[in-house]
């Protein structure tokens, strides 16, 4: 049966501007749109993640009610403290010095709204990474475009020859965990 037929004639939408997370759902070879919330993005703490996915994913379903929507929100938390997206090249060397020989988490709050029901999870990957120099810091974020990427780095990027060890989703520290958003389509009958 053809997964669009399978998703009950629903069109699926993705709540993010993302282009990462546009590509790692695109893995499903389900057809979806790209309408991303018009919200303020306030994180203070681990527990604001899942609950702006919700928000993100809300926004798009009120004006969609018929669709099923999926919103994701990601942060990485090092020592505690979140490193969100860097605010200049300044940031961006003090947040990967952080991370340089130590372990990270990256979590991710994911949301699917439907008429039918609304799930929400958060999901955590964790990141080792190897002592990283401060002259190659400075070329790293010469090298890559991290002002749009929590933590200042992209592990699918020039960042991953610093990358250790993974213990948990790969994607999720991607920016979606896909395997979580399957299964639960799977457990919904959607798919």
């Amino acid at each position: 049966m053809p997964l669009l037929k399978q998703l009950q004639n629903k069109k699926l939408i993705l709540a993010s501007a993302s282009p990462r997370r546009k590509e790692i759902l695109s893995l499903l070879n389900i057809p979806f749109e790209v309408m991303p919330a018009d919200i303020e993005e306030k994180i203070s703490g681990l527990s604001d993640v899942v609950p702006l996915a919700v928000e993100k994913a809300d926004y798009i379903f009120q004006k969609h009610p018929e669709s099923l929507v999926l919103g994701a929100d990601t942060v990485v938390i090092a020592d505690g403290e979140i490193l969100e997206k860097p605010k200049n090249d300044e940031d961006a060397f003090r947040m990967v010095k952080k991370l340089s020989g130590k372990t990270h988490s990256v979590y991710t709050g994911v949301a699917l709204l439907s008429s039918q029901k609304r799930f929400s999870v958060l999901v955590e990957s964790k990141v080792t990474v190897f002592p990283i120099s401060d002259e190659e810091i400075r070329r790293y974020i010469e090298d890559e475009h991290v002002m749009d990427a929590a933590g200042a780095y992209k592990i699918q990027g020039i960042f991953s020859k610093f990358v250790e060890k993974i213990d948990g989703d790969y994607l999720n520290i991607v920016g979606l965990p896909l395997s979580t958003v399957y299964h639960e389509l799977k457990k919904q009958g959607l798919v």
